[in-house]
């Protein structure tokens, strides 16, 4: 395992040289322009006009605080999704696309060996993943907290979890690589993301509907894609100290519902993560390059 960083150096300057962190870099940069001028336009609404009632009302909206937390989800959706991207395009062609390219068999043969490999880009993905939520997280913050004077409940859980959900999807991008090209696995890597997203709509819809087999079905996938459960898990702790209407009015809210996940999903995430990781490593291991 002494190769492993050397691999994750290999792994940094081959994405500085393909341009992929100068392409994130200018992405990021419009994301947070869009969300720093969508927040400021919607503190304007709140400040111009009451939305909230009366204080002693039980269906009463704190509007300040559903505005905040809303803007804060919008910007913790959009910063999943651009370290989903990022982890996909920093391992989906780790196998089988450096295989084509005949980049992988000189190193896999000696030097390093093959769990090296995967371990190392794994490591690396996951590291800059991580870090790159996090700031984006706290850039976010800092954008929503100058224009609006709202922060979170939880601050530094919520960025711990974008952080961990980018580890379990570049772990699955990392297996995916085994078995298929590079642009195969890029399709299903984000059909797999969106599949996440999309039981996490389920189960908010069932929420409002009250349809326990809808909730059932999301509760179920987000388990089985736990990135979902630690997406969603983050959002709640955002308003955790929320009650009464505004509360239910941020359960619902737009970006794929809040549910709390509870104390077994820090440790599932974690198996699981080491699971699909096992998976890779056998599955390379048998694989005839």
């Amino acid at each position: 395992m002494r190769g492993i960083p050397i691999v994750i150096g290999y792994s940094l300057k081959e994405s500085l040289r393909r341009r992929v962190f100068l392409v994130v870099l200018i992405l990021t940069a419009a994301f947070l322009g869009l969300y720093a001028l969508g927040t400021n336009e919607a503190f304007q609404v709140v400040e111009s006009r009451s939305l909230g009632g009366p204080a002693d009302d039980p269906f009463a909206v704190d509007d300040r605080e559903l505005t905040g937390a809303t803007m804060f989800g919008l910007s913790m959706f959009g910063t999943l999704f651009l370290g989903a991207v990022l982890a996909a395009f920093l391992t989906l062609g780790t196998v089988r696309g450096d295989a084509e390219r005949g980049l992988l068999q000189p190193l896999v043969v000696r030097p390093i060996g093959r769990s090296t490999l995967l371990v190392g880009r794994f490591a690396a993905a996951a590291l800059v993943c991580g870090l790159y939520v996090v700031l984006v997280h706290a850039a976010a913050l800092l954008i929503t907290w100058q224009i609006g004077g709202w922060i979170p409940d939880r601050i530094v859980g919520p960025a711990v979890q974008l952080a961990a959900a980018m580890a379990v999807i570049a772990a699955l991008s990392l297996l995916g690589s085994v078995f298929l090209s590079s642009t195969a696995n890029g399709i299903a890597v984000f059909m797999v993301f969106g599949a996440g997203l999309v039981a996490g709509l389920l189960g908010q819809i069932g929420e409002a509907l009250g349809s326990e087999t809808l909730m059932d079905v999301a509760e179920t996938a987000s388990w089985i894609l736990p990135f979902e459960a630690l997406y969603q898990d983050g959002l709640a702790a955002i308003t955790a100290d929320s009650s009464g209407f505004t509360e239910f009015a941020l359960t619902l809210g737009p970006f794929g519902g809040a549910q709390a996940a509870g104390v077994f999903l820090w440790p599932w995430a974690l198996a699981y993560v080491a699971l699909i990781g096992g998976a890779a490593v056998v599955a390379f291991a048998r694989k005839d390059l």
